[in-house]
């Protein structure tokens, strides 16, 4: 059964870069895309228009950019693990190389601070590198 993706990006162009990459490593892959923090958290509850899990299953992976409208990327890291106790793997993927954005995601969870990369070969090397790890070798606990 292919793994499902959610992507928490507000750039378009962001998405369909990673959405291109990811279909050359891992095309039977889904990615979800959630374009602000609160449609991410909609999307956990199975909120709305995420209410049909068939559709929007839980994802084995998130990819969280850090600054989205709504409610940043950290906030979401943060209900995601002390509010809604979830334990699924999130790397931030983000432009930011600001120490504080790295140190504060980890602090709240996060299992990996990826810094985007501005190449589109670069971008398909941690594609390839993020599927690796993360979608192949990476166990989950037993509830995935």
């Amino acid at each position: 059964m292919a793994k499902t993706i959610l992507q928490v990006e507000d750039d378009e162009d962001d998405v369909f870069l990673l959405r291109h990459a990811m279909d050359k490593v891992e095309p039977g892959c889904l990615l979800s895309v959630a374009s602000d923090g609160q449609m991410a958290i909609d999307y956990f509850k199975g909120s709305g228009k995420f209410h049909d899990r068939e559709a929007f299953p839980l994802p084995a992976l998130v990819l969280l950019d850090l600054k989205l409208p709504q409610l940043p990327g950290l906030e979401v890291l943060k209900w995601m693990r002390s509010e809604a106790g979830l334990d699924v793997p999130v790397i931030i993927l983000s432009s930011s190389k600001n120490k504080h954005d790295i140190s504060a995601a980890y602090k709240l969870g996060a299992n990996a601070y990826l810094v985007k990369p501005s190449d589109p070969g670069q971008l398909l090397e941690m594609a390839k590198l993020v599927r690796g790890f993360w979608l192949v070798q990476n166990t989950l606990p037993p509830a995935h």
